[in-house]
């Protein structure tokens, strides 16, 4: 008999500077590259989840407005990103607007959960041409609609989203 699992909701932080790349960082326990994510926690707004891990993952306070980008499925497998068994998430994404300038390469000690809990995580930026390398496939498909939002957006003459 099969075991169905519950959903695990995650909340993703896009955070683009004002020349369109996108904030990322390499997670040193994963051994690969990421953008800032986490657990909704229960009770908790995927729109306060994504403010909550972008401050633990990066030490970013963003205040600003959030532009939904819809969701992502995905099936998590067991041994990934500290999980120890196979589950499905859905991924809430979320573009923000860097608020003002940030260094072009930072270094910020996680917080706000046992797996990441003093990890050392190197910041970056992707630039709008740049390939990424290093992503597995949900961040990869998350990268795509962060640059097709944020090429729509600009477009648009709204880049503050």
């Amino acid at each position: 008999m099969s075991q169905t699992r519950p959903v695990v909701h995650k909340a993703c932080a896009c955070l683009v500077d004002e020349a369109g790349r996108l904030l990322v960082f390499h997670h040193p326990g994963d051994r690969n590259m990421q953008l800032p994510k986490g657990t909704v926690e229960p009770g908790e707004a995927p729109e306060d989840a994504v403010r909550r891990e972008l401050l633990e993952e990066s030490g970013i306070r963003f205040t600003g407005p959030l532009h939904p980008l819809g969701t992502l499925d995905r099936e998590c497998p067991a041994g990934v990103e500290g999980n120890k068994h196979r589950h499905p998430q859905l991924w809430h994404l979320y573009l923000m607007r860097a608020e003002g300038p940030l260094p072009e390469r930072f270094e910020h000690v996680a917080t706000g959960s046992p797996e990441e809990d003093g990890l050392v995580f190197d910041f970056s930026w992707l630039a709008p041409g740049e390939e990424p390398q290093g992503f597995i496939t949900p961040y990869l498909q998350t990268i795509a609609r962060v640059r097709e939002a944020w090429t729509v957006l600009t477009a648009a003459g709204k880049p503050s989203a």
